[in-house]
């Protein structure tokens, strides 16, 4: 039974790097164009943001939430950090700083609903999902704000030592991520409330509080993903992030982040991201028609939550 139990947990931790290793080599060998470095550098590009928001989203999950107003809060923080990105206006440290203060806004008024208007986490971040794109829409008057200044477009478009800019975002990211969920008291915290909200209370855990800062920090993380893409993209577009939280909770599902809360690890979620762009560049090079990566993208979700559960039935 020990051994049963030991097997189920190395594959439940570590199943979906070793799917994600056996796919990337497997793309590697049958397709030349894949394994240029080009290509496996616009790889990394395509996971970095998708990455961000995931981490973002996995907090959330684990905390026993959700947040579905992240791709709309992409679009309003990028709209926001556009406007005041113009070459001679401010230097970049402001817009990026305004995108993060957009980003925190909406989810601390996630975290707010949740925890003091005891709303579920579903139908708040629903409202603000709507709010949000409302707001950048507003703001921009339905029309991309363009003319963003060099340093702002260089911040995506620039590497260091061969390796996105992009890419090292994920990375700081991801490592500090790593280190509140595994060495603070506040990434105790989270996994706390997600496995059993009441012992939390009872133990002491300030709840409301500690999902107020989850969020905020999730709204943060969908700010420097706005930041980033409007950098990308050269533009702040108001429709920018449509379905980026779907992506986001499918990269963060297939890395082990269990939908019902208490369980999840922050390299999955990075693998998770990473499969996830390996997959849809793949995809794109065998000239599967882009449709269709939709109906992957549900169908791995599918799966992934289907084998959650069936690991957790099989530990009872």
């Amino acid at each position: 039974m020990n051994r049963k139990f030991n097997s189920n947990q190395f594959i439940r931790q570590y199943g979906i790097i070793l799917i994600f290793i056996m796919v990337l080599v497997l793309l590697m060998i049958v397709s030349p164009t894949f394994r240029l470095p080009r290509n496996l550098m616009n790889v990394l590009k395509q996971a970095s943001v998708n990455g961000i928001l995931a981490i973002g989203m996995a907090i959330t999950i684990i905390s026993g939430g959700i947040d579905l107003s992240m791709g709309s809060v992409v679009g309003f923080a990028g709209v926001g950090a556009a406007m005041v990105g113009h070459p001679d206006q401010f230097p970049l440290i402001v817009p990026f700083f305004v995108a993060i203060f957009f980003g925190g806004i909406v989810g601390s008024i996630n975290g707010a609903g949740v925890a003091y208007g005891g709303l579920p986490a579903f139908i708040i971040t629903l409202g603000t999902m709507s709010v949000a794109r409302g707001l950048a829409l507003v703001i921009s008057d339905g029309v991309p704000v363009l003319g963003l200044s060099d340093s702002f477009q260089n911040v995506a478009a620039g590497s260091m030592l061969s390796i996105p800019n992009l890419s090292y975002f994920l990375i700081g990211v991801m490592l500090i991520m790593a280190f509140i969920l595994n060495k603070t008291v506040f990434g105790r915290r989270i996994y706390m409330i997600g496995g059993n909200r009441t012992a939390a209370m009872v133990s002491g855990i300030n709840v409301k509080l500690t999902t107020v800062g989850i969020y905020a920090i999730a709204g943060m993380l969908s700010g420097l993903a706005g930041f980033l893409m409007t950098s990308r993209t050269n533009q702040g577009a108001p429709t920018m992030g449509i379905t980026y939280e779907m992506d986001a909770v499918t990269a963060a599902v297939i890395g082990g982040v269990s939908m019902t809360g208490g369980v999840g690890k922050w390299y999955g979620v990075l693998v998770g991201a990473l499969f996830i762009a390996v997959i849809e560049n793949g995809l794109t090079i065998f000239g599967v028609d882009p449709n269709w990566k939709q109906i992957v993208k549900g169908l791995i979700i599918i799966g992934a939550v289907l084998l959650d559960v069936k690991s957790k039935g099989s530990k009872d």
